[in-house]
């Protein structure tokens, strides 16, 4: 389910693209297509767990909590934590290169333009680069300069690359191995976009509104370490408006290639209406 499944988005998200594109086109082909995008969601979980361990040490968030446990750095060390976040990274696109094992020119050539979108999403265009405004957009021990504040745009921009990126490029995968065709595949990503921007919208709510035991991570800390975030520039209920008309977007998309009934709209509902 989604409320259980919810800290693995990605993956499902991946797996539910690539359902709903067999669906549309041979309903009964729905098997095959989850077997050939299943490598792909595990490595796109891999790079996400990656991206959140690195994202804990002290030198970025500097955070002791996550997932309800200790933070890696915290339980191992700094160096630990990153040389894990070095190997998830790396196995991520050995495994796809191996999985699913085929000489078909045209499994193999799925592969290829799904490593490559996998590549852009995690990296400087995307999460990475995300993650960089972020750090750059914030006073702390390693940025010690006052940060001029994001606008409304580049708030936009950061959560499109950080959190966003990984989100539309892992729904993205699911649909080239599925074998969707390049316009089936920009309309889910397009929609998928608007999904991972409700998604970062309501995660800067609930670090106001919820709790660190229902989260399972520090609740408040964007306010204390005063993070750009959506709530701080528009303020809870306009954010919360604009996470729903991200899903009104996502949705409208859909319905354009004839995916309305897919579950992949089942997941940005739950995006909005998550509390953890």
């Amino acid at each position: 389910s989604l409320e259980s499944g919810g800290k693995r988005l990605r993956p499902i998200l991946c797996l539910a693209s690539a359902e709903a594109v067999a669906e549309r086109e041979t309903p009964d082909n729905s098997k095959n297509a989850r077997a050939l995008a299943l490598p792909a969601a595990c490595a796109i979980e891999l790079i996400h767990t990656y991206s959140l361990i690195h994202d804990d040490l002290p030198a970025m968030d500097n955070d002791t909590l996550r997932r309800g446990r200790p933070t890696l750095h915290v339980v191992t060390s700094e160096g630990m934590a990153i040389l894990a976040g070095d190997g998830l990274l790396t196995e991520a696109f050995g495994l796809i290169t191996r999985e699913p094992q085929s000489s078909d020119p045209v499994i193999v050539n799925r592969k290829l333009r799904t490593i490559s979108v996998i590549a852009e999403a995690a990296g400087a265009t995307g999460m990475v680069g995300g993650q960089a405004m972020d750090l750059a957009s914030v006073t702390s021990e390693t940025n010690k300069l006052p940060q001029p504040k994001l606008d409304s745009d580049e708030l936009q921009k950061m959560h499109e690359q950080k959190t966003g990126a990984l989100i539309s490029g892992a729904a993205s995968a699911g649909a080239i191995m599925a074998g969707a065709d390049e316009k089936t595949t920009s309309a889910i990503k397009t929609a998928a976009a608007q999904m991972g921007l409700a998604f970062q919208i309501v995660d800067d709510i609930l670090d106001v509104e919820g709790s660190s035991e229902n989260l399972g991570k520090t609740a408040g800390k964007d306010a204390v370490t005063g993070k750009p975030t959506y709530p701080a520039l528009y303020g809870l209920k306009t954010s919360r408006q604009m996470a729903n008309h991200c899903i009104e977007h996502a949705e409208a998309t859909l319905q354009s290639i004839n995916l309305s009934d897919a579950r992949l709209l089942e997941i940005g509902h739950w995006i909005i209406e998550r509390t953890l």
